[in-house]
């Protein structure tokens, strides 16, 4: 992440900070389930599996979702090649605003399906070569990279190395915190807040004068 430009990495923890609010949503939504998040939801489907059917479904429901949305974003980015970015988060965009009125006509659960998708498609942002250079609703990543870079700047490396992805965790929580105001304020129809932040961000993403597509990142190490 280091190696991107800045503008490419404040527009990550942009997006970063609009998966928090769409997860938190769409997890008081849910009651309990996560649209960016699959790893918890995987536990969700185990945990159902041995004790709530229902549970079961809805958390293999939202992991399907996702990597439909996954597919999705790399098939629209392959096809785009230099406008991948700007492409991607249309797409996110035009599937929030679905979800967005799916959820004002009070059809819930296509609407959390696709939110799911959009999340799954917004990763799909900074791949290139098949992987993903930058993840963006997902912190476990990112943390590790940041205890190392603090491990690293401690033993006289580069001072600020970790910054970035502090930036991007806290994005992701301050967005989520904003998310679940937003929601305890006007329920679903946050999600319009969502929709609308995404597709200034995708204005923003077809103004950067580079193509953040190709930017390599440094190794883990």
């Amino acid at each position: 992440m280091r190696r991107y430009d800045r503008r490419v990495r404040l527009l990550a923890s942009a997006l970063s900070m609009t998966a928090g609010y769409v997860d938190a949503v769409g997890f008081m939504m849910t009651g309990g389930f996560f649209v960016s998040f699959m790893s918890g939801n995987s536990t969700r489907l185990a945990v159902g599996l041995t004790q709530n059917a229902a549970y079961a479904v809805m958390a293999l429901s939202l992991i399907v979702a996702f990597v439909v949305g996954v597919s999705v974003g790399a098939f629209v980015g392959r096809t785009t090649k230099t406008r991948r970015g700007s492409a991607v988060l249309i797409l996110v965009s035009l599937l929030l605003v679905a979800a967005a009125t799916l959820a004002a006509f009070g059809i819930e659960r296509p609407a959390i399906l696709m939110l799911a998708m959009a999340m799954g498609a917004e990763n799909t942002v900074f791949a290139e070569d098949g992987e993903v250079r930058i993840g963006l609703t997902y912190m476990t990543g990112t943390l590790v990279k940041l205890g190392k870079r603090i491990t690293a700047a401690l033993l006289g490396g580069d001072l600020f190395g970790w910054a970035p992805y502090f930036l991007l965790w806290l994005g992701l929580v301050a967005g989520a915190a904003l998310g679940a105001t937003a929601y305890l304020h006007v329920g679903p129809q946050a999600l319009w807040g969502a929709a609308g932040s995404m597709a200034l961000l995708a204005l923003a993403a077809a103004k950067l004068p580079i193509s953040f597509a190709s930017a390599r990142e440094l190794p883990a190490d």
